[in-house]
């Protein structure tokens, strides 16, 4: 599994038979790789996973998916919203669901934030609940995107059901978990072998650097693989 690391929450995870973007936030984005094209970041992609709603989680995929086809998973309202633009190959699921979609497999966790758009200057419109997302891939290590949320107690059940090796996990504090709290959630309720940091460093209101997160994880930090955007690694 090849992880390349997109700025915010975006990534793209390559694996056998599959290119994966998630919540693929690349125009407008200011920690956007200087000097990637959006064509460059998306080529050959596959999939499409979508944790919630907001703009700079949905951010290019209407223009992705339209472009190269590729599935895009995400809860049922954001689907039919993007249904209404024009995207066709959509896999509507809910919190809690498991579905096989050929060369991996993707769940649906809760999260706690919110979830809508407000783009275009429109009103704020609803789209379901927000989500994490844990995909399976045989011979490659599980790997959970916690999406924007809070710790939660039930992060135990993510666990237990799912036993995630690597994580995506939200750092920059205000909207999601700040260092002290994912720290918390990371060695309570898991046994990751690779945690890579997201959500920070974005906008002057989010923190804008890992190290409190490195700090806090103690004597765990080694497993902490702070990637700058446009950087990859191999898990």
């Amino acid at each position: 599994m090849k992880l390349t690391y997109l700025g915010h929450s975006a990534f793209r995870v390559d694996i056998s038979g599959a290119s994966i973007l998630i919540d693929p936030f690349l125009t407008g984005n200011p920690s956007f790789p200087k000097g990637m094209t959006v064509e460059q970041a998306s080529e050959g992609v596959t999939h499409i996973l979508l944790t919630h709603g907001h703009d700079d989680h949905v951010g290019d995929a209407v223009e992705i998916a339209r472009r190269t086809g590729a599935q895009l998973t995400a809860n049922f309202e954001i689907c039919m919203w993007l249904q209404s633009k024009g995207v066709e190959a959509l896999n509507p699921m809910g919190c809690g669901g498991h579905i096989d979609v050929g060369p991996f497999s993707v769940a649906l966790t809760q999260a706690h934030h919110t979830s809508s758009s407000q783009a275009e200057g429109l009103p704020a419109i609803y789209l379901g609940q927000p989500n994490g997302i844990v995909v399976h891939a045989k011979g490659e290590p599980t790997l959970y995107h916690m999406g924007d949320t809070d710790i939660f107690g039930d992060m135990a059940l993510v666990n237990e059901l799912h036993a995630p090796k690597v994580a995506i996990v939200p750092i920059g504090d205000r909207f999601t978990m700040g260092a002290k709290s994912a720290a918390l959630a990371c060695k309570r309720y898991f046994d990751f072998d690779a945690i890579i940091p997201c959500h920070y460093g974005t906008f002057p209101i989010l923190d804008q650097s890992a190290d409190a997160f490195v700090e806090a994880m103690g004597g765990d930090a080694a497993r902490v693989k702070v990637t700058a955007p446009g950087g990859s690694l191999s898990v």
